[in-house]
Protein backbone atom coordinates (compact mmCIF):
# COMPACT_ATOMS: atom_id res chain seq x y z
CA UNK A 1 0.00 0.00 0.00
CA UNK A 2 1.61 3.26 -1.13
CA UNK A 3 1.88 6.20 1.20
CA UNK A 4 0.47 9.61 0.38
CA UNK A 5 2.92 11.51 -1.85
CA UNK A 6 4.74 14.55 -0.50
CA UNK A 7 3.44 17.48 -2.55
CA UNK A 8 5.70 20.12 -1.01
CA UNK A 9 8.09 21.91 -3.41
CA UNK A 10 11.10 20.66 -1.49
CA UNK A 11 10.53 17.18 -0.03
CA UNK A 12 13.74 17.36 1.98
CA UNK A 13 12.84 20.64 3.69
CA UNK A 14 11.96 20.30 7.37
CA UNK A 15 8.30 20.69 8.25
CA UNK A 16 7.40 23.88 10.07
CA UNK A 17 5.65 23.35 13.36
CA UNK A 18 2.02 24.39 13.21
CA UNK A 19 1.65 25.11 16.90
CA UNK A 20 2.02 28.50 18.56
CA UNK A 21 4.12 29.53 21.51
CA UNK A 22 2.08 29.43 24.69
CA UNK A 23 3.82 31.75 27.15
CA UNK A 24 3.97 35.09 25.28
CA UNK A 25 0.49 34.56 23.83
CA UNK A 26 -0.88 33.97 27.33
CA UNK A 27 0.25 37.49 28.26
CA UNK A 28 -1.32 38.84 25.06
CA UNK A 29 -4.57 37.03 25.83
CA UNK A 30 -4.52 38.46 29.35
CA UNK A 31 -4.18 41.96 27.93
CA UNK A 32 -7.02 41.29 25.51
CA UNK A 33 -9.18 40.06 28.39
CA UNK A 34 -8.38 43.19 30.40
CA UNK A 35 -9.39 45.42 27.49
CA UNK A 36 -12.61 43.47 26.99
CA UNK A 37 -13.36 43.69 30.70
CA UNK A 38 -12.84 47.47 30.57
CA UNK A 39 -15.58 47.70 27.93
CA UNK A 40 -17.97 45.60 30.03
CA UNK A 41 -17.20 47.57 33.19
CA UNK A 42 -17.74 50.90 31.45
CA UNK A 43 -21.08 49.73 30.05
CA UNK A 44 -22.04 48.76 33.63
CA UNK A 45 -21.02 52.16 35.01
CA UNK A 46 -17.92 50.94 36.91
CA UNK A 47 -15.51 53.46 35.39
CA UNK A 48 -12.73 53.15 37.95
CA UNK A 49 -12.44 49.41 37.31
CA UNK A 50 -12.59 50.06 33.58
CA UNK A 51 -9.70 52.52 33.74
CA UNK A 52 -7.61 50.20 35.92
CA UNK A 53 -8.27 47.31 33.52
CA UNK A 54 -6.76 49.30 30.64
CA UNK A 55 -3.63 49.90 32.73
CA UNK A 56 -3.46 46.16 33.46
CA UNK A 57 -3.67 45.57 29.71
CA UNK A 58 -0.78 47.99 29.24
CA UNK A 59 1.32 46.13 31.80
CA UNK A 60 0.67 42.79 30.12
CA UNK A 61 1.34 44.30 26.69
CA UNK A 62 4.75 45.42 27.90
CA UNK A 63 5.52 41.93 29.18
CA UNK A 64 4.53 39.74 26.25
CA UNK A 65 7.18 41.04 23.88
CA UNK A 66 9.91 40.90 26.50
CA UNK A 67 8.94 37.37 27.48
CA UNK A 68 9.01 36.33 23.82
CA UNK A 69 12.51 37.77 23.38
CA UNK A 70 13.80 36.29 26.64
CA UNK A 71 12.50 32.81 25.79
CA UNK A 72 13.28 33.10 22.06
CA UNK A 73 9.64 32.45 21.17
CA UNK A 74 9.00 35.31 18.75
CA UNK A 75 6.69 34.49 15.86
CA UNK A 76 4.74 36.27 13.14
CA UNK A 77 1.54 34.91 14.68
CA UNK A 78 2.44 36.55 17.99
CA UNK A 79 3.11 39.89 16.29
CA UNK A 80 -0.26 39.91 14.53
CA UNK A 81 -2.14 38.65 17.58
CA UNK A 82 -0.53 41.33 19.75
CA UNK A 83 -1.55 44.03 17.29
CA UNK A 84 -5.18 42.88 17.21
CA UNK A 85 -5.27 42.69 21.00
CA UNK A 86 -3.83 46.21 21.21
CA UNK A 87 -6.63 47.50 19.00
CA UNK A 88 -9.17 46.23 21.50
CA UNK A 89 -7.30 47.22 24.67
CA UNK A 90 -5.94 50.62 23.58
CA UNK A 91 -8.34 51.54 20.80
CA UNK A 92 -11.87 50.30 21.39
CA UNK A 93 -11.73 50.10 25.19
CA UNK A 94 -10.59 53.71 25.88
CA UNK A 95 -12.97 55.04 23.23
CA UNK A 96 -15.96 53.25 24.76
CA UNK A 97 -14.96 54.12 28.33
CA UNK A 98 -14.81 57.81 27.41
CA UNK A 99 -18.11 57.52 25.55
CA UNK A 100 -20.01 55.86 28.39
CA UNK A 101 -18.41 58.09 31.04
CA UNK A 102 -18.79 61.48 29.41
CA UNK A 103 -19.21 61.79 25.64
CA UNK A 104 -22.63 60.11 25.57
CA UNK A 105 -24.08 62.83 27.80
CA UNK A 106 -23.62 65.47 25.08
CA UNK A 107 -26.83 64.24 23.45
CA UNK A 108 -28.91 66.13 26.02
CA UNK A 109 -27.96 69.34 24.18
CA UNK A 110 -29.43 68.11 20.93
CA UNK A 111 -28.92 65.57 18.14
CA UNK A 112 -25.89 67.41 16.72
CA UNK A 113 -24.08 67.29 20.06
CA UNK A 114 -24.98 63.63 20.46
CA UNK A 115 -23.40 62.89 17.09
CA UNK A 116 -20.32 64.85 18.15
CA UNK A 117 -19.94 62.59 21.20
CA UNK A 118 -19.87 59.30 19.36
CA UNK A 119 -17.90 60.80 16.47
CA UNK A 120 -15.08 61.80 18.82
CA UNK A 121 -15.11 58.31 20.33
CA UNK A 122 -14.95 56.79 16.84
CA UNK A 123 -12.14 59.19 15.89
CA UNK A 124 -10.06 57.85 18.75
CA UNK A 125 -10.71 54.20 17.83
CA UNK A 126 -9.96 54.85 14.15
CA UNK A 127 -6.74 56.73 14.93
CA UNK A 128 -5.61 53.90 17.19
CA UNK A 129 -6.18 51.43 14.32
CA UNK A 130 -4.28 53.67 11.90
CA UNK A 131 -1.46 54.10 14.41
CA UNK A 132 -1.09 50.34 14.87
CA UNK A 133 -1.21 49.69 11.11
CA UNK A 134 1.46 52.32 10.47
CA UNK A 135 3.64 50.92 13.24
CA UNK A 136 3.41 47.39 11.81
CA UNK A 137 4.45 48.57 8.34
CA UNK A 138 7.39 50.61 9.67
CA UNK A 139 9.00 47.95 11.86
CA UNK A 140 12.65 47.68 10.89
CA UNK A 141 12.52 50.96 8.93
CA UNK A 142 12.26 53.76 11.50
CA UNK A 143 14.76 54.56 14.23
CA UNK A 144 14.07 52.29 17.20
CA UNK A 145 14.88 55.14 19.58
CA UNK A 146 11.65 56.91 18.64
CA UNK A 147 7.97 56.30 18.02
CA UNK A 148 6.35 58.20 15.15
CA UNK A 149 3.24 59.51 16.82
CA UNK A 150 2.05 58.84 20.34
CA UNK A 151 1.96 55.09 21.03
CA UNK A 152 -1.55 53.73 21.54
CA UNK A 153 -0.84 52.44 25.11
CA UNK A 154 0.40 55.90 26.11
CA UNK A 155 -2.64 57.58 24.53
CA UNK A 156 -4.93 55.17 26.37
CA UNK A 157 -3.10 55.84 29.63
CA UNK A 158 -3.56 59.60 29.27
CA UNK A 159 -7.34 59.19 29.00
CA UNK A 160 -7.82 56.39 31.51
CA UNK A 161 -5.76 58.13 34.19
CA UNK A 162 -7.99 61.18 33.70
CA UNK A 163 -11.13 59.07 34.16
CA UNK A 164 -9.64 57.24 37.16
CA UNK A 165 -8.55 60.38 39.01
CA UNK A 166 -11.64 62.51 38.50
CA UNK A 167 -13.96 59.61 39.19
CA UNK A 168 -12.13 59.15 42.50
CA UNK A 169 -12.50 62.88 43.24
CA UNK A 170 -16.27 62.62 42.87
CA UNK A 171 -16.60 64.19 39.42
CA UNK A 172 -18.81 62.61 36.82
CA UNK A 173 -18.42 62.65 33.09
CA UNK A 174 -21.27 65.15 32.94
CA UNK A 175 -19.21 67.63 34.97
CA UNK A 176 -16.35 67.41 32.45
CA UNK A 177 -18.28 66.96 29.21
CA UNK A 178 -16.81 70.14 27.72
CA UNK A 179 -13.23 68.96 28.38
CA UNK A 180 -13.38 65.29 27.47
CA UNK A 181 -14.07 65.77 23.72
CA UNK A 182 -10.96 67.96 23.45
CA UNK A 183 -8.80 65.51 25.43
CA UNK A 184 -10.04 62.52 23.44
CA UNK A 185 -9.53 64.22 20.08
CA UNK A 186 -6.09 65.47 21.12
CA UNK A 187 -4.93 61.99 22.13
CA UNK A 188 -6.35 60.59 18.87
CA UNK A 189 -4.58 63.12 16.65
CA UNK A 190 -1.28 62.74 18.49
CA UNK A 191 -1.34 59.02 17.66
CA UNK A 192 -1.47 59.67 13.90
CA UNK A 193 0.82 62.69 13.95
CA UNK A 194 4.40 62.69 12.66
CA UNK A 195 5.72 63.90 16.01
CA UNK A 196 8.53 61.77 17.42
CA UNK A 197 8.40 60.34 20.94
CA UNK A 198 11.24 58.69 22.81
CA UNK A 199 10.65 54.92 22.87
CA UNK A 200 13.14 54.20 25.70
CA UNK A 201 13.97 50.95 23.87
CA UNK A 202 17.67 51.67 23.59
CA UNK A 203 18.33 52.67 27.19
CA UNK A 204 21.26 50.75 28.74
CA UNK A 205 19.15 48.88 31.28
CA UNK A 206 21.97 46.47 32.10
CA UNK A 207 24.62 49.14 32.71
CA UNK A 208 25.55 50.66 36.02
CA UNK A 209 23.63 53.79 37.00
CA UNK A 210 24.22 56.41 39.71
CA UNK A 211 22.84 55.57 43.13
CA UNK A 212 20.50 58.57 42.97
CA UNK A 213 18.70 56.89 40.05
CA UNK A 214 17.68 54.04 42.34
CA UNK A 215 16.42 56.56 44.92
CA UNK A 216 14.33 58.33 42.27
CA UNK A 217 12.86 55.01 41.11
CA UNK A 218 11.95 54.11 44.68
CA UNK A 219 10.31 57.51 45.07
CA UNK A 220 8.21 56.95 41.97
CA UNK A 221 7.10 53.51 43.20
CA UNK A 222 6.22 54.97 46.60
CA UNK A 223 4.19 57.74 44.95
CA UNK A 224 2.36 55.17 42.84
CA UNK A 225 1.48 53.22 45.96
CA UNK A 226 0.11 56.35 47.70
CA UNK A 227 -1.69 58.09 44.82
CA UNK A 228 -1.61 55.91 41.70
CA UNK A 229 -4.19 57.82 39.67
CA UNK A 230 -2.49 61.20 40.22
CA UNK A 231 0.99 59.91 39.45
CA UNK A 232 -0.13 58.01 36.36
CA UNK A 233 -2.01 61.06 35.07
CA UNK A 234 1.08 63.24 35.55
CA UNK A 235 3.39 60.72 33.85
CA UNK A 236 0.99 60.10 30.96
CA UNK A 237 0.38 63.75 30.11
CA UNK A 238 4.00 64.82 30.61
CA UNK A 239 4.99 62.12 28.14
CA UNK A 240 2.18 63.08 25.74
CA UNK A 241 3.30 66.72 25.89
CA UNK A 242 6.99 65.87 25.50
CA UNK A 243 6.62 65.16 21.79
CA UNK A 244 5.04 68.50 20.79
CA UNK A 245 7.34 70.36 23.19
CA UNK A 246 10.44 68.79 21.64
CA UNK A 247 9.12 69.50 18.14
CA UNK A 248 8.53 73.17 18.99
CA UNK A 249 11.94 73.48 20.61
CA UNK A 250 13.72 72.02 17.59
CA UNK A 251 11.70 74.16 15.19
CA UNK A 252 12.12 77.53 16.90
CA UNK A 253 15.41 77.26 18.79
CA UNK A 254 18.19 79.58 17.64
CA UNK A 255 20.38 77.90 15.05
CA UNK A 256 24.09 78.08 15.77
CA UNK A 257 24.95 77.55 12.10
CA UNK A 258 23.31 80.92 11.25
CA UNK A 259 26.01 82.82 13.12
CA UNK A 260 28.51 84.68 10.89
CA UNK A 261 31.83 82.87 10.48
CA UNK A 262 34.64 84.16 12.64
CA UNK A 263 37.53 85.96 11.01
CA UNK A 264 40.62 83.84 10.40
CA UNK A 265 43.44 84.26 12.86
CA UNK A 266 46.29 86.50 11.75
Amino acid sequence: MSSEPNTSPNPDAPRRPRGIYLLPNLFTTGGLFAGFYAIIAAASGDFTSAAIAVFVAGLLDGLDGRVARMTNTQSEFGVQYDSLADLVSFGMAPALVMYHWSLSHLKVYGPLWGKLGWTVAFLYAACAALRLARFNTQVGIVDKRYFIGLASPAAAASLMAFVWLFNELGFTGVDLEYITPVLTATAALLMVSRIRYNSFKTLPWGDRVPFVTVIIALGVFAALAVAPSRVLLAIAWVYAASGPATWLWQRFRPRTDDAPPSAPAA
